[in-house]
């Protein structure tokens, strides 16, 4: 019995990186970064981002309630109001036009939990909570993974190019996703560390103000940076080697 159980363990080690593999590459790929496929670096992170619509998703609710809250912060209902509003907007029209909603309607959740702290405390920095707690999970998560041998970037780029777990027996491979996975550690602690000060210290026009600057524009060039680094790892065959060899 006990060496079924330990046969039952082992089975269940092997099969959790497959797993997480499997979903973060799926979501790697639904999101357009699939270095299988021939696309440019710029076409990759527009994509990444969801392009025009996914820019507005992700500006205008914050923007939105940066501006009216600087303008007019009492009653604080209406900054938030017109921030819930503005996703919910882009979440009906995804519906309406029959395209995947999850962008969106994750945008609205996250608005709509966000408006609700800030709601009960009564404080509008209190609004930006959700977003400080993200990033420390996720910067965790990242440096945690990176530094214990099972970089996430690794694990997703591992699922995308069909070799599973076999990178974390190539040094070069190994030691190119602990870096990418350390540098995107450092993005999520550089925001915690720019902006919770500014959140306890109630600084709400800056504190969303800063969230913006430090949003898309840290994301997007990672995102490039990342997709370079997975495509130089794993060069594509051009079809005169491959011809050549055949």
């Amino acid at each position: 019995m006990s060496s079924e159980k330990r046969e039952g363990d082992e089975a269940r080690e092997q099969n959790t990186p497959e797993l997480l593999g499997s979903a973060l590459g799926g979501a790697a790929r639904k999101a357009g970064l699939d270095p299988t496929r021939d696309a440019s670096t710029q076409k990759v992170v527009w994509s990444a981002i969801g392009g025009w619509r996914g820019v507005l998703e992700s500006v205008l609710p914050s923007l939105a309630f940066v501006v009216v809250f600087t303008v007019q912060p009492e009653p604080l209902i209406l900054a938030l109001g017109v921030s819930v509003g503005l996703a919910a907007v882009f979440t009906i029209v995804r519906l309406v036009q029959k395209s995947p909603p999850s962008a969106a309607l994750g945008g609205l959740i996250a608005a709509g939990a966000a408006a609700a702290l800030a709601l009960w405390t009564g404080r509008g920095a209190d609004n930006f909570v959700p977003g400080l707690v993200t990033n420390a999970v996720y910067g965790t998560v990242f440096l945690v993974s990176a530094l214990i041998g099972w970089s996430l970037i690794g694990i997703a780029a591992g699922f995308l190019m069909g070799e599973a777990t076999a990178w974390r027996a190539d040094k070069r491979k190994r030691r190119a996703f602990t870096l990418l996975g350390i540098a995107w550690a450092a993005l999520f602690f550089a925001r915690l560390a720019v902006q919770l000060p500014l959140y306890l210290s109630d600084q709400v026009t800056a504190l969303g103000t800063l969230k913006l600057i430090m949003g898309l524009p840290l994301f997007a060039p990672l995102i490039a940076v990342t997709w370079l680094v997975v495509r130089a790892l794993y060069p594509r065959e051009s079809p005169q080697s491959t011809a050549s060899r055949s």
